[in-house]
């Protein structure tokens, strides 16, 4: 497959990732989000879309990295990628499709722990690779403790 392909590929799967999460948000988000109690610290609703889109693009330049390269570990690391990417698309759903913080910490725990590997196994092969993931560990290390806090309020 040539390398422009697989930067699309690459590219357009996290978006696709997280605009289907979207489709749960949108429809719990004018209504059961609205009901429930919410920490401080919670942002206010317009940051998320330009925060996902810009750490989604982030993650998709991680994956091409890594998938360009003939690394012998290549393999390995993609599955990962695509396991936490899975889980990823799964916490909207949990969270958001359930009205349940309990299930979105069930997601969202193994996730920060998926993009942690990353971030370090990620090293091996591409140190940019690595830190275009950061942004997304960071974030969404943010977005456990804000889980948990609803989950806590609630």
């Amino acid at each position: 497959m040539p390398n422009w392909l697989k930067l699309v590929i690459s590219l357009l799967l996290p978006q696709l990732v997280g605009g289907t999460g979207a489709l749960f948000t949108i429809t719990s988000i004018d209504s059961w989000y609205q009901s429930i109690t919410k920490p401080s610290f919670n942002p206010p609703g317009w940051i998320f879309g330009p925060v996902w889109t810009t750490l989604y693009v982030l993650m998709g330049i991680a994956c091409y990295l890594i998938w360009k390269s003939d690394h012998p570990q290549r393999k390995n690391l993609l599955t990962l990628y695509f396991i936490q990417l899975g889980l990823n698309g799964l916490w909207s759903p949990a969270f958001f499709g359930m009205k349940s913080p309990i299930f979105g910490l069930v997601v969202i725990l193994p996730l920060l722990v998926l993009i942690l590997r990353c971030v370090k196994k990620f090293k091996i092969i591409s140190p940019w690779a690595s830190g275009f993931m950061i942004p997304y560990l960071v974030w969404v290390s943010f977005a456990a403790v804000l889980n948990f806090s609803i989950w806590w309020l609630n």
